[in-house]
């Protein structure tokens, strides 16, 4: 049923308990992984580039996204093969982008469930992805906890 999983990360904290669902199911269907974090290069005024230039805030998200899949990747049991990949763009396009050229067959994913301003001024990646991807979507909730 499964043979490619996708599981976007970001580095939040909380995605350990993404890359256990993404993990458990896996295993179940003896599915590959595909870690994929996205180096976000819109210049938007809610990330830490306020005053850096354009290339120095890249390499920094770059640094980040290499970090993310990095984390994601070890927190998925070593019987399950895993790809790791950074991309570079806006984020829930290349999602869909990598999603549809590696013929995955579902996407899990993390969802921080903001409301009010936060989810008006950031929005939300996971929201546009259910919306528009063209397979299944499993979002599980990020907590702070």
């Amino acid at each position: 049923m499964y043979d490619h999983l996708l599981l976007p990360t970001d580095g939040s904290d909380g995605m350990s308990t993404v890359a256990e669902h993404v993990g458990s199911l896996a295993r179940q269907y003896d599915a590959t992984v595909h870690a994929l974090s996205v180096v976000d290069t819109r210049n938007r005024f809610e990330g830490p580039n306020m005053g850096l230039g354009t290339e120095t805030w890249e390499d920094a998200e770059r640094e980040r996204a290499e970090r993310a899949v990095g984390d994601a990747a070890d927190s998925i049991p070593g019987e399950v093969a895993v790809e790791r990949h950074v991309e570079s763009g806006v984020p829930h396009a290349e999602l869909l982008d990598y999603a549809d050229a590696a013929d995955v067959d579902l996407i899990v994913m993390g969802t921080h469930g903001r409301t009010g301003i936060d989810h008006y001024l950031i929005g939300s990646i996971a929201e546009r992805v259910v919306r528009q991807s063209p397979v299944p979507v499993l979002t599980v909730r990020i907590t702070e906890e």
